[in-house]
């Protein structure tokens, strides 16, 4: 026993050692990009959303986690339920001269291509007025960068023509993001560009960083910021954004063959500031030293407002609301849950094959000491073994004066004893005189006959009854 218990306290120590080296080990790094303003990861933003007050000049940054529709407009309905009627946003007033801002006096490119802004189409419905459309819900009166980043942007049209009313009243808009929502959506049609691989089906980014092909230089196109090139792996920038002819606006960083990475579309009397590079604004790149200056410098156009930082595109919400999210947040956790669950599956399937067997009925002992003593005095009965009977009924008797009136060896005889017994059982000294003959004479009888069996019975019985205990 003393061995066993040695082994077992080896094997506890043993699986307590191991779960502290599971514990305590590294954990590897997660290279996925999230972009969210809380992952420290390598490709998550919590550095550049932490400077950003410094980068903009501003201590007020909001976290938003509505879409934009709800944003701008303060409406917590979804836009779904108001009516469709414009296809494209307001036309922005062309003849009516942008504001002035940072962006104007500090980063005014050279390579500006220029075009008078579209009309936009609408299509008004008007035999069915039962829904306000979206371009009849006010905007707030707030001011406010408005920034975007992700891996994509997939803004639905009333998310978009709010954006686009938004920036036409004067307000700037951020967006750095490789893929803005396929090749026909209302945000890209309606500020004239598109965002592509270099080569067709280029692979987006590997989270292995051993096997990213090779880097990509990046420069800015304003002669105060053409110095510094900033290298970013191939993988990781293999977007490029082209903008349609006659499109006022300016393009402010291109690859080493001049290819637009970031460029400004100005939308009524405001900016759109789009950037298919959304890597070069996570963690890894803006605290390297070689790569950081583009985040800053890309942000340096944006005037001195109040930001938003959009989560909303990138979690929903507010973020995973399922009950399992701690589970499916963790590998290990989440193959333990899907391990699980399919064993649970499998139990049932295998268990609801078998039949089951009928459970006996079982029933309980019962007590047959009472027919067991019937069936000895019926046999002493059928023997005239009166004698015997009564030995064991007086045997008995001895047994009741023993326990219930402490006479552990009465002699039947003694006066003394009798007088006691009365008193005890409170009965008379006559009843007592007579039971204790009764009892002498079955002790010393050779033959006792029935009516002498039944007599000593009864009179035993009534002294068990009538006696005080």
């Amino acid at each position: 026993m003393t061995s066993l218990r040695w082994y077992l306290l080896g094997l506890l120590g043993l699986f307590g050692a191991f779960v502290a080296l599971e514990y305590y080990k590294p954990r590897p790094l997660d290279w996925r990009p999230t972009y969210l303003s809380k992952d420290k990861i390598p490709y998550g933003a919590y550095v550049l959303f932490d400077q950003l007050p410094r980068l903009l000049g501003t201590d007020s940054v909001q976290v938003v986690r509505v879409a934009a529709f709800n944003q701008l407009t303060g409406i917590a309905t979804d836009p779904n339920d108001f009516e469709d009627r414009n296809l494209t946003a307001p036309a922005a007033d062309s003849t009516a001269p942008p504001a002035a801002t940072k962006s104007d006096s500090a980063a005014a490119p050279a390579d500006t291509t220029t075009t008078t802004s579209p009309a936009e189409d609408a299509a008004s419905d008007t035999t069915q007025p039962a829904r306000p459309a979206h371009s009849e819900i006010p905007l707030l009166p707030a001011r406010a960068n408005y920034l975007f980043i992700a891996e994509d942007i997939q803004l639905n049209p009333p998310d978009a023509r709010a954006l686009l009313r938004y920036a036409a009243q004067g307000h700037d808009v951020f967006i750095a993001a490789e893929d803005f929502g396929g090749p026909h959506n209302l945000l890209a049609d309606s500020l004239g560009f598109r965002s592509a691989a270099l080569s067709l089906g280029a692979p987006r980014l590997n989270t292995d960083r051993a096997a990213a092909p090779d880097s990509v230089s990046l420069r800015f196109t304003h002669p105060r910021l053409r110095g510094p090139v900033f290298r970013l792996p191939g993988a990781g920038a293999a977007y490029r954004l082209t903008v349609a002819a006659g499109r006022r606006g300016a393009t402010l960083a291109t690859d080493a063959q001049g290819r637009a990475v970031l460029v400004r579309l100005d939308h009524g009397r405001g900016h759109f500031y789009l950037c298919s590079v959304p890597l070069a604004f996570t963690n890894y790149f803006v605290l390297q030293p070689r790569t950081m200056g583009f985040a800053t410098r890309a942000l340096a156009y944006l005037p001195v407002r109040p930001a938003w930082w959009d989560e909303y595109e990138k979690t929903g919400p507010q973020g995973e609301q399922s009950l399992l999210r701690v589970l499916l947040d963790h590998e290990a956790l989440r193959l333990a849950f899907y391990l699980t669950v399919l064993g649970g599956i499998l139990f049932v399937l295998i268990e609801a094959q078998r039949r089951q067997r009928v459970i006996p009925i079982i029933r309980a002992l019962s007590n047959t000491t009472l027919l067991f003593t019937r069936t000895v005095g019926g046999l002493y009965r059928q023997g005239r073994s009166h004698a015997l009977i009564a030995e064991k009924k007086v045997s008995l008797f001895l047994d009741y004066l023993r326990t219930h009136f402490q006479e552990p060896t009465p002699d039947l005889g003694d006066e003394a004893f009798r007088e006691r017994l009365a008193q005890k059982a409170g009965l008379s000294r006559q009843r007592v005189d007579e039971l204790l003959r009764l009892v002498n004479f079955a002790r010393t009888a050779p033959q006792i006959t029935d009516r002498e069996l039944l007599t000593l019975s009864r009179a035993l019985s009534d002294f068990r009854r009538e006696a005080r205990r």
